[in-house]
């Protein structure tokens, strides 16, 4: 096999890109697909690359203590190297001789003998001296920042919000592999149907303790599986189903989902409505190409009946509905995506403390615009993918002192999560049920 075919090989390549930019859930998709490596490699490029991800900043720690101080390493040298660290270190049944072999291999395919030398000394180096501890670190938050490889910013936020346990405990937890979960399109099927129908083809099934309608299955992608296909179920973390739960749709509904793209909760909306009652959902996105996918996934659904997407910035509303149209509103509304890091591990490098602040005034933006088309007593959800209190809590106190003709109503799920919270909110850590982390709030016009 040549060089560019192998899984370690790739997983280099896909992270240099990753370093440039690109979003490895999609960089590691298109290699796959173009690739010929059979299940097990595809397996181990994608541990490689969401592996090395998760534990860079610890890898660069580890790597720094083999390099020259300001020392510049081609990127592709550099992810080579921490690659083959990742390897050494968190898999058990890769021999060192098999990686420094490759590693090695591909410094002499692809560089010059000084970077052959320079890779090999340094494997041969690590495997000779081993890692430095990074308990030795003195500064705690620093040492928090090495162990689990989080930004400091992001550490202090976190520690500011939450305090030191509750931080380290979610830490923890978001470098552990995500648990596989769906949704059942209750429009076409139940979950019972839907749970006989996976164990027939070899899933393990267990019902969701935190969402209505989820399942966790383990198994091959069930993406791939006849019932996504056929629309009996999608993709969708247990916990990103909780802001529609929370909006208590009724099935003659006009319900307007106003960040809506790629779909999730708009199907999951539509679902609940009965268009022979007069029920639609109205989903709107920024971006025509992500309206078509809203709309793609309603078909393959089977709610394309009840869904009308259309391409429409949601803080400008007022272009295309009157005052007072929908009956509930969600919004569910762009973010920092810190919840998501256990299935988009990049996310937490690329964000800033000032990214946070410029997403709340565009949250504001959204929340002030389609407010006014929420008819008297209708019910507006605010939700987001991030666990940030600058983009949650902090966003929910400011709509509330500019629009005194809402209030704070207490989110409300099927399964009662976190029924005994003192707050009306609903936050949703990677710690608390194993899911993505989530935030939902609930307001109701007054009349």
């Amino acid at each position: 096999m040549s060089e560019n075919q192998t899984a370690r090989s790739m997983a280099v390549d896909a992270l240099t890109r990753v370093a440039g930019g690109a979003y490895s859930n999609l960089q590691l998709d298109k290699m796959i697909d173009r690739s010929t490596l059979n299940d097990a490699d595809r397996r181990l490029l994608t541990n490689l690359v969401y592996g090395t991800i998760q534990h860079q900043l610890t890898l660069e720690y580890y790597l720094d203590s083999f390099v020259k101080p300001n020392q510049k390493l081609q990127p592709w040298v550099k992810m080579t190297l921490l690659v083959a660290l990742y390897q050494m270190l968190y898999l058990d049944r890769i021999p060192n001789w098999a990686i420094f072999d490759e590693a090695i291999q591909l410094a002499k395919e692809r560089g010059h003998e000084g970077i052959r030398r320079f890779v090999t000394g340094v494997l041969h180096a690590v495997d000779r001296q081993g890692v430095p501890d990074v308990a030795q670190i003195s500064d705690p938050t620093q040492r928090l920042s090495v162990t689990y490889s989080m930004p400091v910013w992001l550490v202090k936020a976190l520690q500011a919000q939450l305090g030191e346990a509750k931080t380290e405990s979610i830490l923890k937890t978001i470098n552990q592999p995500a648990a596989q979960s769906v949704r059942v399109n209750t429009a076409v099927t139940t979950a019972d149907q839907a749970i006989q129908a996976l164990e027939a083809v070899g899933y393990q099934v267990d019902v969701s303790t935190v969402s209505g309608d989820g399942l966790r299955v383990d198994g091959q992608p069930a993406n791939h599986s006849e019932l996504f296909e056929n629309g009996q179920l999608t993709i969708q973390d247990e916990s990103a189903m909780l802001p529609v739960e929370a909006l208590q749709v009724q099935p003659g509904d006009q319900v307007l989902d106003a960040c809506a793209a790629p779909g999730g909760k708009t199907t999951q909306i539509a679902a609940a409505l009965d268009p022979a009652a007069g029920g639609q959902v109205t989903a709107l996105d920024l971006h025509a190409k992500k309206v078509k996918l809203i709309a793609q996934n309603a078909a393959r659904l089977q709610v394309a009946d009840r869904v009308n997407a259309m391409a429409l910035d949601a803080r400008k509303v007022d272009d295309e509905f009157a005052d007072q149209t929908f009956d509930k509103i969600l919004v569910d509304a762009p973010c920092s995506g810190i919840g998501l890091v256990r299935r988009k591990p990049e996310i937490r490098y690329d964000k800033t403390p000032e990214d946070s602040q410029h997403l709340q005034k565009i949250q504001l933006a959204i929340l002030d615009a389609v407010s006014r088309k929420l008819k008297p007593q209708g019910l507006m959800v605010y939700s987001t993918c991030t666990i940030l209190e600058t983009e949650n809590d902090a966003v929910v106190r400011q709509f509330l002192a500019d629009h005194p003709d809402f209030e704070a109503v207490r989110v409300t799920t099927t399964r009662n999560v976190k029924g005994d919270r003192e707050t009306a909110t609903l936050s949703i850590y990677p710690d608390d049920f194993d899911t993505d982390g989530f935030f939902v709030s609930a307001f109701r016009r007054k009349a």
